[in-house]
């Protein structure tokens, strides 16, 4: 099996209340329906949770260009080639209980950020695209928890079994995708409030409320975090943090009607903690984006 990279990946949402846990999604293999895969976690970079998926044991570049389809339906909250990692091109889809499912190594990408995608719909192609290491196509994949942990993955409700299961692809379509916020009134966006040269490289839901954003300017090595209400009159309760690794944490709270933030720190090469809340609503990434 090829060789991967264990990178520290983008955390999904941290609500764990009776509700989120409810609609915790029953995932599928990453693959069209009625296809059998391999998996294998062996790799020497591994933690033993992710999975890299190849047709058939030592097969080489066979899968080169294969279909890739969504474990279950969710937010595109990452499709971008990332140098810092060695995921190469990425796709990472947030589920409706906070939880996360990656695609790396793709050779190509079918759906942008932002996008809502459904149950078994062709999220990108198998490849081997990596900036750090030379590898053999493959997918890597990994399941993670609404606090960002990697966890053992299942598919059609059973757990994979570590490494080398065989498993037949019960994806079959069916499932539509979530249904986008309802346009709103917020004049806002984190580029407005960030300001220029930030780009997005992460996000968590805050509820129905709104949203936490993560951006980075190459040019600065800043990172910058806002915290963005979807709407609505009067002001809430909102609040956004940044903490370096190894620095104090930085954070700006009170009563706002848009927005909170933006807080900005250099982290060049540097994990980050990030956050922010909305009413009760609230979220806490682990330590991460260290590239």
């Amino acid at each position: 099996m090829s060789v991967c990279g264990a990178m520290v990946a983008l955390a999904g949402s941290g609500m764990a209340n009776a509700e989120a846990r409810a609609a915790a999604p029953t995932f599928q293999l990453p693959f069209p329906c009625g296809e059998t895969w391999i998996g294998s976690s062996e790799s020497f970079a591994h933690t033993g949770n992710e999975i890299d998926f190849n047709g058939k044991a030592n097969d080489g570049n066979a899968d080169l260009g294969r279909t890739v389809v969504a474990a279950a339906a969710g937010t595109v909250v990452i499709s971008a080639y990332q140098t810092n990692n060695g995921f190469g091109n990425l796709v990472k889809i947030r589920h409706a209980d906070g939880s996360a499912t990656l695609y790396a190594h793709l050779n190509s990408r079918s759906v942008g950020q932002g996008a809502s995608v459904a149950q078994g719909q062709k999220i990108g192609t198998l490849g081997k695209s990596s900036a750090k290491y030379k590898i053999i196509a493959h997918l890597h994949y990994e399941q993670r928890s609404a606090s960002g942990a990697i966890v053992r993955a299942s598919f059609n409700g059973s757990t994979f079994n570590y490494p080398g299961q065989k498993v037949k692809s019960n994806n079959c379509g069916g499932g539509t995708a979530p249904k986008k916020a309802p346009s709103t009134s917020n004049p806002f966006t984190a580029a407005k409030v960030c300001g220029s040269g930030f780009k997005q490289i992460d996000s968590a839901p805050l509820g129905s409320q709104g949203r936490v954003v993560l951006m980075y300017s190459s040019a600065t090595g800043q990172n910058c975090v806002t915290t963005l209400r979807n709407g609505g009159t009067g002001k809430i309760g909102a609040s956004a943090y940044l903490e370096v690794k190894g620095k104090s944490r930085q954070t700006d709270s009170g009563s706002y009607q848009y927005y909170a933030g933006p807080v900005k720190a250099k982290a060049v090469r540097t994990c980050v903690k990030w956050g922010g809340s909305l009413g009760s609503a609230k979220y806490d990434s682990p330590f991460e984006h260290c590239g």
